[in-house]
């Protein structure tokens, strides 16, 4: 694993980190369909592409005519 990916699931484990933390202090109601929810899916979403190198944004980034760095 280089940096770069260890660097995705470290963040990703940040922000789902801090959203349990929120929610358990009761700052933050993830019970409710809320936009926290799309948070929760962004860090799990870099916590995956970290592990397995695989991202749906660079994907569709690609399908754009973007390439890769």
């Amino acid at each position: 694993m280089n940096a770069q990916r260890m660097t995705r699931v470290i963040a990703g484990l940040f922000i789902m980190l801090s959203l349990g933390l929120a929610h358990m202090q009761g700052a933050a109601d993830l019970s409710k369909l809320s936009w926290l929810w799309f948070t929760a899916f962004i860090g799990l979403n870099l916590f995956q592409s970290g592990l397995t190198g695989w991202c749906l944004m660079t994907n569709i980034l690609a399908k754009l005519g973007l390439r890769p760095a």
